[in-house]
């Protein structure tokens, strides 16, 4: 009877799947081989829940500094495309980029964490994408937004407030009434909505969003760091004052 420790077993159940030449063992030492991997699991299920947990480790860890990869990659478009809403200070330091949607119920709950920073921070810098996923209203809602920010900037804060904490559905209906509110024309965004560049506005927010993983609302780019989810203010806070206590955009 073959008999080997478990940092043995687990290495002889990978050369099993080899061809039986590579593995160096017989039909008969495999099968003892099996047999002594399936007894030790059942005696040890919490082997697969380990091998799982750090699998899914490794995994996450990969995906975070493939992130970082495309952050850097796309750092022009994402930190200064001249389509984006820009708040706080535009020389800020450090830049805080948020992808919301009008109908995120989790954005409008942070809206409150994004505007305590930005009040408390003078030196941070905050862009704003556009990224409507939750349905044609958040899309309608979008395109009327970036009109906003075009014709204009000087209002699209207060515009983004209103709309942002409306109760209910938001769509194009209720994102036209919040401009008038703010005192822009209505008639003049809808002669607006089929341009091009509108389009060309939110696809470029999609692009931006699919190369960084991310397809949910909120979710925030903080110098070379992706975080998925309404963190918190005082996650987002403390990201920030790591990234200047480092002094660097790679730490």
């Amino acid at each position: 009877m073959i008999r080997i420790s478990m940092a043995a077993a687990f290495a002889v159940v990978a050369l099993a799947i080899m061809p039986a030449r590579a593995a160096g063992f017989d039909a008969t030492q495999r099968d003892e081989i099996g047999a002594i991997v399936k007894e030790y699991l059942l005696q040890h299920p919490e082997v697969i829940r380990d091998a799982m947990v750090e699998l899914d480790r490794k995994q996450q860890a990969a995906e975070a500094d493939a992130r970082k990869e495309s952050v850097s990659k796309y750092s022009d478009t994402l930190l200064n495309s001249s389509r984006q809403v820009v708040l706080g200070n535009p020389k800020g330091d450090v830049t805080l980029v948020e992808f919301f949607d009008y109908n995120c119920g989790y954005c409008k709950r942070a809206h409150a964490d994004m505007q305590k920073l930005i009040d408390e921070d003078s030196n941070l810098r905050v862009v704003l994408k556009e990224f409507p996923v939750l349905g044609p209203g958040s899309e309608e809602a979008a395109r009327v937004a970036v009109i906003v920010n075009q014709i204009a900037p000087e209002k699209y804060k207060a515009f983004h407030d209103e709309l942002l904490m409306s109760r209910g559905e938001v769509n194009g209906a209720r994102a036209l009434a919040v401009a008038a509110d703010v005192g822009l024309d209505p008639a003049a965004i809808k002669a607006k909505l089929s341009e091009p560049e509108i389009a060309a506005t939110i696809n470029e927010s999609y692009s931006l969003a699919q190369a960084l993983g991310i397809n949910g609302t909120p979710s925030y780019v903080v110098q070379n760091d992706v975080v998925i989810g309404a963190v918190g203010y005082d996650a987002l806070k403390s990201k920030i004052k790591s990234i200047r206590a480092c002094g660097s955009a790679n730490c």
